[in-house]
């Protein structure tokens, strides 16, 4: 497996892991969403600088973008389609 098909696996792996939107990860590390999108899909090639600010919004070290899955491990998961409702607010007074 090649260092971005790692990254890629790793990244949406922990993502998933952790119950964290793509978009919210991408807002937390400050990528815009369609470029998260390009990196889990192996289109994007990020920068150490990228892996240092996802690695941190991950909580995790950057070498855990880097670890090989086990022989015949599957793909990481998908989260459920759509955006979580926002909460709503109290009214002002």
């Amino acid at each position: 497996m090649r260092a971005r098909a790692l990254v890629a696996y790793n990244v949406r792996r922990i993502r998933v892991q952790r119950g964290i939107p793509q978009e919210q990860l991408a807002y937390d590390a400050g990528v815009d969403r369609s470029y998260m999108s390009g990196l889990e899909r192996q289109e994007a090639n990020p920068t150490v600088d990228l892996l240092d600010r996802l690695a941190e919004t991950l909580g995790v070290a950057v070498s855990e973008l880097f670890v090989r899955p086990s022989k015949g491990a599957p793909p990481p998961a998908i989260l459920p389609k759509g955006r979580k409702p926002k909460p709503k607010r109290g009214k002002r007074t």
